[in-house]
């Protein structure tokens, strides 16, 4: 392309991404995108191909998860939009942002029912109740101004996805001037206001047994959930969003514990909780509702929160950080207690370790071993397994992004695709895949673009028990004859080869830690298939 030459509006809608910091999307070329395409040579944009629109939604949430950046996806019209709608749903339920940029048919046959290619009735009303926003660009002229709206969700609201359709003939068209360099101003969070704040210090001041609750709202607030924990003597739980805001070791880590007994049983006795940047929903506690019997202190930046199923009674509507560190500022000094809480967290921990049933002390076998390789900085990405619902309580996160999971919607598939992504979000750092034979197969052929595109540690360890596992134990539990839950597995190993990958097939725990550290040395994928037998 001639420098001097007229962009057209997808030309211009990349470069404009790049301005705003975007350095990586995800998608599938098609015939709606190309303009979308033509765009890229010389952006500074990678793109990553994967092999399913929904891996491209997932792939975009790893990123995000882990990076903290918005994570970026292009997909075509129609049928693009349908497979990463479940991969947007997701991020909307854990509020992650992600941006997805689609094509839609021209625009005079909007809602006409011509019969178009890849045509849907109304493309914006099905991702409507899964964005923050979902949009339609009339001109080239309106995608600076609906990427700035976008930004602004992500930077300044409760972070979750954004949908931008763009007709044909609006990616073709010519830009009537080039808007590629007006990154508008991005709006940040501030603090909750002075005189709430002011309320809720004297009220935690004045709390006997404090405690505090940590989400994915949090989670750049490691350090200030983490003072205000030893000034208070709280001990702190978090959702599974939140795991690793406190270090592993820290006396008053209660852990993501909620969803089992013991913490249940704990957070009863607090006279205060304090919620910082949670949902506080029951994928969080595995139970309808909390036991809570105090007072509820509530940090949100979405004030749609501070009314819902748990009402508070102060309200702080405002950034996590900003407003812990105004909370910190109001309070007396640590007065040297809390060897109460100490000692009760150590409890807490003593009472779910020593709590388990047969099959998760299987499981903790397995995690004891992972925890034994793992190396210090590595992150990992998780499916909706059995061996991974273990994991949320009872694997301790080093750090904050080093756990992912699709705990709200709660998707099959999501493990393998988000583990990839959050390789280009943070591609220094080794990953790690927990995941199902069940989950596996949803999006197994993004197998082909992990080893395509990744030339450092990727590890897959796949929990085979040649069953839908979950669902069969859940219908044993209800006297429901099992049917659909045993199905007839690939070889995996032979399959995992045939993508390129490294094969592992330990037939001990000794054998999988010595092939996790081989692994996690090894400058590619490696899929390592744990048969429940050899767990045993």
């Amino acid at each position: 392309m001639q420098e001097n030459k007229t962009l057209t509006g997808g030309q211009a809608l990349v470069r404009l991404l790049a301005n705003y910091g975007v350095d990586t999307v995800f998608g599938i070329p098609g015939v709606h995108t190309l303009e979308l395409y033509r765009g890229l040579p010389g952006s500074g944009i990678r793109h990553v191909l994967t092999r399913h629109e929904q891996g491209a939604g997932f792939m975009a949430d790893g990123y995000a998860r882990v990076s903290g950046k918005p994570g970026v996806c292009f997909v075509i019209t129609g049928p693009g939009v349908t497979n990463a709608a479940t991969a947007i749903g997701q991020a909307h339920a854990d509020s992650i942002p992600m941006l997805v940029i689609s094509s839609v048919n021209h625009s005079a046959s909007l809602g006409k029912g011509w019969g178009c290619l890849h045509e849907t009735q109304d493309q914006r009303a099905i991702t409507a109740p899964i964005t923050a926003f979902s949009a339609l660009a009339l001109s080239p002229e309106d995608l600076p101004e609906l990427l700035a709206r976008a930004f602004a969700v992500f930077d300044g609201e409760r972070p979750r996805p954004v949908h931008i359709s763009v007709p044909l003939d609006v990616l073709a068209a010519p830009v009537a001037r080039d808007w590629t360099t007006e990154v508008m101003r991005r709006p940040g969070r501030g603090p909750a206001d002075g005189a709430s704040l002011d309320v809720a210090a004297a009220r935690l001041a004045g709390a006997r047994r404090p405690m505090i609750i940590a989400g994915g709202g949090a989670l750049e607030a490691a350090g200030a959930v983490q003072a205000l924990s030893e000034r208070l003597g709280a001990p702190v739980f978090t959702s599974v969003a939140g795991k690793g805001l406190l270090p592993a070791d820290a006396p008053l880590n209660a852990g993501a514990n909620l969803c089992v007994a013991p913490g249940w049983e704990m957070i009863a006795e607090a006279d205060l909780v304090l919620a910082v940047g949670t949902e506080m929903a029951d994928t969080d506690f595995w139970r309808e509702r909390l036991p809570l019997s105090g007072e509820l202190i509530r940090i949100d930046i979405d004030p749609r929160k501070f009314n819902d199923f748990y009402p508070c009674a102060v309200a702080l509507k405002g950034d996590a950080r900003q407003t812990l560190e105004a909370l910190l500022a109001r309070l007396p000094q640590a007065s040297g207690a809390g060897e109460a809480a100490v000692a009760r967290v150590a409890r807490l921990h003593e009472e779910v370790r020593n709590g388990q049933g047969p099959l998760q002390r299987i499981h903790l076998a397995i995690l004891d071993r992972v925890k034994a390789a793992l190396p210090a900085d590595a992150f990992i990405s998780t499916d909706m397994t059995q061996l991974a619902y273990t994991g949320n309580y009872a694997f301790a996160s080093r750090a904050p992004r080093s756990w992912l999971h699709p705990t709200g919607y709660g998707t099959l598939g999501y493990g393998l695709p988000a583990g990839i992504g959050a390789k280009f979000g943070a591609p220094e750092r080794p990953g790690l895949v927990l995941v199902g034979d069940g989950g596996f197969l949803y999006t197994a052929q993004e197998l082909a673009t992990a080893t395509e595109e990744l030339d450092s540690p990727l590890v897959v360890l796949l929990w085979n028990n040649d069953a839908l596992g979950q669902i069969r134990d859940d219908m044993l539990a209800l006297d429901i004859e099992p049917v659909g839950v045993l199905p007839r597995n690939p070889d995996f190993a032979g399959l995992a080869r045939s993508f390129g990958c490294s094969v592992k097939q330990p037939q001990s725990l000794d054998e999988l830690e010595l092939d996790l550290r081989t692994g996690f040395g090894h400058p590619g994928v490696t899929l390592i298939e744990l048969k429940h037998a050899c767990a045993r």
